[in-house]
């Protein structure tokens, strides 16, 4: 089961790297789609470059299995953003379900790769954790 769910997280790892890196790369490079989109929204164009930090960023560190729990809630923080833009501000529907879905993967990904207390408190105290040494008299 261990080695399944490590696979299942590379995979999902490396789908949202890919597709991460695009969308953020698209919006960093300034795309006339990109810019015309977050011209809609109406905040400025300094969303669309933090948009594009948080998504390229996001697309490195999934890789990086240290980071991999906290990146994957970073990009679910992104797509939570962006579903309700698409949702309530554009009106895009089948954009609004492609987010939806990024943001599914992303938990998904936090959920596989979430920490293990009992795991790290093991690890700490080494192989003898769990089992108390009872002093006896000799």
């Amino acid at each position: 089961m261990k080695t399944t769910a490590n696979i299942l997280a590379w995979i999902l790892a490396v789908l949202l790297a890919v597709i991460f890196l695009f969308a953020g790369g698209v919006k960093l490079l300034g795309s006339r789609a990109m810019v015309q989109e977050f011209t809609q929204i109406g905040a400025g164009q300094w969303l669309r470059y933090v948009t594009g930090v948080f998504e390229v960023s996001g697309a490195i560190g999934v890789l990086i299995p240290k980071y991999r729990f906290w990146v994957a809630l970073q990009l679910a923080a992104v797509m939570v953003g962006a579903t309700a833009i698409n949702i309530w501000v554009l009106h895009t529907g089948p954009l609004a379900r492609l987010t939806a879905v990024l943001l599914a993967l992303s938990l998904v990904l936090a959920w596989l790769r979430r920490p293990q207390k009992e795991n790290s408190e093991l690890a700490q105290r080494g192989s003898s954790a769990g089992y108390r040494r009872v002093r006896t008299r000799a």
